[in-house]
């Protein structure tokens, strides 16, 4: 699927962590909650790296609102395997902090168009980003890599897709190896992430 035909408008189809590296293996957590995060603030120096976080706990549907000028665009998207969990990292540029929706969904279907997309995996976890923008309004260059998106390292995660931006929310889907297992959610800051963390 080409990156364009991804997109569909309206009318036509309808502070406490620095980051000290943009590497999905050295992606560092920041928030109180990882149920709710509307947005993130680094400061200091002090770290936290993934290997010493516990796995995720619930498969409960997880939501965070977008800041009020959040513009964002994903412009890269990777996977990494860490002690007890898989980590799906979505970058993005432009301006304000993304929020989400991610929940398990029965089967992968496209927004506004309908269509069924085929996902790897025993599960399907459904990421709603609002707050996103199409590349000609946020300024930055979109994600242009592998989609569907896989990583042999990966335990827990099949694959990652993604299926559409509509209406300001970009829709992904992560193809999950087992049934429904837990995870986590989380916006990080500098660079811009939102990860999804999934026990393995």
């Amino acid at each position: 699927m080409s990156h364009i035909s991804r997109y569909v408008t309206a009318g036509a189809a309808a502070a406490m962590l620095m980051v000290l590296t943009t590497a999905c293996g050295d992606d560092q957590r920041t928030g109180s909650s990882p149920v709710s995060v509307s947005a993130v603030a680094t400061n200091g120096s002090s770290a936290t790296t993934p290997e010493s976080e516990p796995p995720p706990t619930d498969a409960i549907a997880k939501t965070g609102e977008p800041s009020r000028d959040s513009a964002v665009t994903v412009t890269d998207l990777r996977i990494g395997h860490h002690d007890g969990y898989d980590r799906v990292v979505y970058e993005f540029g432009g301006k304000g902090t993304p929020g989400f929706h991610v929940k398990y969904v029965e089967k992968a279907v496209q927004d506004a168009s309908g269509k069924d997309l085929p996902v790897q995996g025993r599960s399907i976890l459904e990421v709603l980003i609002p707050g996103s923008a199409y590349p000609f309004d946020s300024g930055v260059e979109e994600y242009s890599g592998p989609d569907p998106l896989t990583e042999p390292t990966a335990t827990a995660v099949a694959e990652v897709q993604l299926a559409t931006l509509f209406e300001g929310v970009t829709q992904s889907f992560i193809g999950v190896e087992s049934d429904k297992p837990p995870f986590r959610v989380e916006v990080l800051s500098n660079p811009t992430r939102l990860v999804v963390d999934v026990a393995n």
